[in-house]
């Protein structure tokens, strides 16, 4: 998890690399293994080194091409290494060829249009003096952060954290309040874009831009695209097919220097599969056990503590716990980071904390985990599919399966009413309910959640409201397009940005091999009842990993969570006077009435948790508030 950053007059004038060194001090928990810059007329370039892979140890960066001046910074893994050095005719035999060089070498054989040829996650700046122009990008499922600043006629700027880009002495510090009502009413993911400062943007995945003759120009250079089925004659063909892909998802992540490599490990099948797989292919290689990283509640009734006990049975792998029974292990250090944490939404990554920071004392720099598993393997409602195709008793014994894995929490009966209704309702009246949701849709976005009602109305809450409906809204339907929109939902992407910057803080770099593209387009391909079936979701991965996982573990019904016990310990260590600061600084924001009533639910885990997180905005908002960021200094 490499930091780079850039700084670009756009007056013409020379931009000496010492502009970059505090921004470089920003991203120093990025790069422990130091920083360097390179600058070019009105551009500097720098980069923050954590060698996550052996190419990176060799390759210095920013890099210069000899023959045109080029340079580039970069924090990459390629995939297609091989593809692209044959292509490229690059020569390796008598030196080492960084992922930067291959992707500086890829523009100058493809231009603008060579982010959609790399595989892999990453982030780039690169400049080219023959243009003078700057050109960044982004990687196509957005594992790789970068926030710009651009002030017409005087400066881009770019880092890969936010608060490091403010560290430009002329990048202003300015709040942006719309997210902070964002983050009252649970809005993370209305756009990909904002920041909590005004003047700070967040690049999309799958995005690049480029900034020539003053101008910022920003495109999507990717898309997943729908796909055609592809049949297959057995459902052991099937699973032969995605295991094959899947295998291939988990080597290219792979690639570290020894003595570097982790992983996630819950109860469940997503982390527990890449683990699965992971543990054999270093058991072929002859390469030491895995090292696996799991949080653990000392409640002896906690179904997933126990689901992680069973899962730790595994083979080649040396299983490490963060415990709640022993929270002096990480609290005080969690509990310090969160309350200084630069986006207020991190808040509730106690957990993920704790697995890192325990990681991180094992030397560990590249964590594997699963968390895309839920949206590469997701589908509409099988049953409404069945439905949709007249096979009523399937759709029958599909609500029936949802009942059995998810218990009292999805009631077949009532389910499968309700899909009857959606299904068969008449076409008239399904078009008044259209005519008529704008009218309720309108009706009903005022501030549902926490925000003061002068604040909304200051800041356009209710349209901010019908921008995330319409942002985040996917169908319900089975179809290869609803299915691609869900694999790549904004909700995925604001999640893995929280594990990007949360990791960051630890000098890790996350991958997750559910959202290698070959696996997400070879998903798409799958019939959807390949990947739900009788209220089996991840079927295939379920029937792929016989022989690699615990069958109990493949077929446990259900989920839980321990994340809440986690937030829980580390809010204890707020004192008193502390939370009352705390809750102060949410004046003006918060409407303290509907918090009194939210804080009488403290019954509910999840009311609980979100008031915890509430303190961890007042510490957010102290902060910038004594560095001026409210009065515009």
């Amino acid at each position: 998890m490499s930091g780079i950053c850039a700084s670009l007059r756009l007056d013409g004038g020379p931009q000496p690399g010492d502009t970059l060194v505090p921004v470089l001090a920003g991203l120093a928990r990025r790069g422990p293994d130091g920083s360097r810059t390179a600058s070019d007329g009105p551009v500097a370039l720098g980069h923050a080194l954590n060698a996550t892979t052996p190419e990176a140890l060799a390759e210095p960066m920013p890099f210069r091409h000899a023959g045109t001046g080029c340079l580039i910074t970069a924090h990459a893994r390629l995939d297609n290494r091989a593809d692209l050095i044959a292509i490229l005719g690059i020569d390796t035999t008598s030196r080492v060829v960084g992922d930067g060089e291959l992707i500086l070498a890829a523009y100058l054989a493809w231009g603008r249009d060579c982010p959609a040829r790399l595989l892999g996650d990453f982030a780039f700046v690169l400049w080219d003096p023959r243009h003078q122009r700057l050109f960044a990008a982004r990687d196509k499922v957005g594992m790789r952060q970068l926030i710009y600043h651009f002030a017409p006629g005087k400066l881009f700027a770019c880092a890969s954290d936010v608060d490091a880009l403010l560290a430009h002495p002329d990048v202003p510090r300015r709040i942006n309040e719309v997210r902070i009502a964002d983050f009252l009413e649970e809005l993370e993911a209305a756009d990909l874009t904002s920041t909590f400062f005004e003047d700070v943007h967040r690049l999309p995945p799958a995005h690049a831009l480029s900034v020539e003759n003053g101008m910022l120009r920003i495109w999507r250079y990717w898309q997943l695209e729908p796909a055609p089925v592809v049949h297959r004659a057995s459902d052991r063909e099937y699973e032969e097919a995605f295991l094959s892909v899947f295998t291939e998802a988990v080597r290219a992540r792979l690639r570290t220097p020894d003595g570097t490599l982790g992983s996630m490990l819950s109860g469940g099948m997503d982390s527990g599969s890449v683990v699965a797989v992971a543990a054999r292919l270093l058991a072929e290689a002859g390469a030491p056990p895995l090292r696996t990283f799991s949080a653990i509640h000392t409640d002896p009734e906690c179904l997933e503590s126990r689901a992680i006990a069973l899962a730790m049975t595994q083979p080649h792998i040396a299983p490490h716990t963060v415990s709640t029974g022993a929270p002096e292990e990480f609290r005080d250090e969690v509990a310090a980071l969160t309350r200084e944490c630069a986006d207020p939404f991190d808040g509730t990554m106690a957990v993920i904390r704790a697995i890192y920071l325990k990681a991180q004392r094992a030397g560990v720099r590249v964590m594997l985990d699963g968390v895309g598993g839920d949206t590469t393997l997701s589908t509409g409602n099988i049953a409404l599919w069945h439905l949709e195709h007249g096979r009523l008793l399937a759709g029958w014994r599909e609500t029936l399966g949802d009942e059995r894995y998810w218990g009292d929490n999805m009631p077949a009966r009532p389910q499968f009413y309700s899909l009857l209704r959606q299904q068969f309702m008449p076409d008239a009246l399904r078009r008044l309910k259209r005519r008529l949701r704008p009218a309720q849709t309108a009706g009903h976005a005022t501030s549902e959640g926490l925000a003061d009602a002068a604040f909304a109305e200051r800041i356009g809450l209710a349209a901010r409201l019908e921008q995330d409906r319409v942002h985040t809204a996917t169908g319900n339907d089975s179809s290869s397009a609803t299915r691609a929109a869900k694999m790549l939902h904004p909700f995925l992407h604001a999640g893995r940005e929280r594990y990007d910057r949360v990791a960051a803080e630890f000098a890790i770099e996350p991958r997750d091999p559910f959202l290698d593209v070959r696996l997400l387009e070879f998903c798409l391909t799958l019939p959807a009842d390949r990947i739900k079936r009788e209220g089996w979701p991840k079927l295939i991965l379920r029937r792929a990993m016989e022989g690699y996982m615990p069958d109990a573990l493949r077929w446990r019904t259900g989920r839980t969570h321990v994340g809440f016990r986690f937030n829980d310990i580390c809010s204890q260590a707020l004192s008193t006077a502390t939370r009352v600061s705390l809750a102060g600084a949410l004046d003006g924001y918060v409407n303290q009435s509907k918090l009194a009533a939210f804080a009488a639910l403290q019954v509910e885990d999840s009311a609980l948790a979100y008031i915890h997180n509430l303190g961890y905005l007042g510490s957010w908002i102290n902060r910038n508030a004594f560095s001026g960021a409210f009065d515009g200094d």
